[in-house]
């Protein structure tokens, strides 16, 4: 009598079915629609990634040499230490560190502030709140040119031209924060509050070892986009600056290799330079970013 013998691997299935592979998981057949849109994203990545391309190209490249021989999609006589040469010729370094204390003052502040003016629009109740959330909110139409001539007078009036309390002081709260922090706290079961408060918790207890944690990914990434934010600042510090040792980076590359038709290179190069830090922080709180940013976005 003749029985059924198990057989090891994939066998041959009827069109249009999905064989298994030779660790029993489930072999996805590529279709057609597949095919095209791995080749529409290939395009658009090499259409993204093009500029960055040639701004290494042109950072690497000897700026007479490259303009010679027609600027060519290719190095031409490469600087390799161009990069050097922008970090302490063109004082790179000391526009960078700058840059970096100015931005960690203004997004740990910015955090605070926006921490606990989310939790008071999202869990008390006081006169006006409604009204007073539409304010704060109402600030995001306003671009910085509508308010720099005054902030730039007060800051002038109180000294702080040229120095670190002119440079962070206006932006140590923002409206974006307490909204988008706001909303995370929204998310929090009211009912965590009230038995909380039977524990003994109080506001800033609760605060800070229930509503914060729960909300960890959307203030991740607050803190990505306001780093972002402050350390790509060009308008502010370009008007309340007019030292040489108080310009920022972004400030800084305006000027770094413009002197000269040879130096041209040297101010790529520090641009690059400049996006590494920005480059960094995505790579490394993209996940927090993405789940910060899709909180709330499915419900389950």
């Amino acid at each position: 009598m003749a029985t059924d013998l198990p057989i090891d691997g994939p066998t041959d299935a009827p069109t249009g079915t999905v064989t298994g592979t030779a660790d029993g998981r489930p072999r996805r057949r590529i279709r057609p629609a597949d095919i095209g849109w791995y080749v529409v994203l290939s395009a658009l990545s090499l259409i993204i990634l093009f500029p960055i391309y040639m701004l290494v190209l042109r950072a690497l490249s000897n700026p007479l040499q490259y303009v010679a021989q027609g600027q060519p999609l290719r190095p031409v006589d490469i600087e390799w230490d161009v990069f050097v040469k922008a970090f302490t010729e063109a004082d790179l370094g000391r526009a960078m560190t700058l840059s970096l204390i100015v931005t960690t003052i203004i997004v740990l502040v910015q955090l605070f502030t926006s921490v606990l003016a989310a939790y008071a629009f999202a869990f008390l109740d006081f006169p006006g709140k409604t009204v007073a959330f539409v304010v704060v909110i109402g600030t995001l139409l306003l671009p910085i040119e509508v308010t720099l001539i005054s902030n730039l007078e007060t800051v002038r009036n109180l000294g702080w031209l040229n120095s670190l309390e002119g440079l962070t002081v206006p932006f140590l709260a923002t409206a974006f924060g307490i909204f988008l922090i706001r909303q995370g706290f929204a998310g929090v079961p009211r009912d965590l509050l009230d038995a909380s408060q039977l524990d003994g918790y109080g506001h800033m207890r609760f605060l800070f070892r229930v509503a914060v944690p729960m909300t960890k990914p959307i203030i991740g990434s607050f803190v990505v986009i306001a780093f972002l934010g402050a350390w790509n600042q060009y308008v502010w510090p370009r008007f309340s600056t007019d030292q040489r040792t108080w310009q920022t980076v972004q400030v800084a590359l305006r000027s770094i290799g413009s002197d000269r038709v040879d130096r041209l290179n040297i101010g790529f190069a520090a641009a690059i330079l400049a996006a590494l830090p920005l480059l960094a922080l995505l790579i490394f709180f993209q996940r927090q970013m993405i789940r910060g940013l899709t909180a709330g976005a499915v419900k389950g």
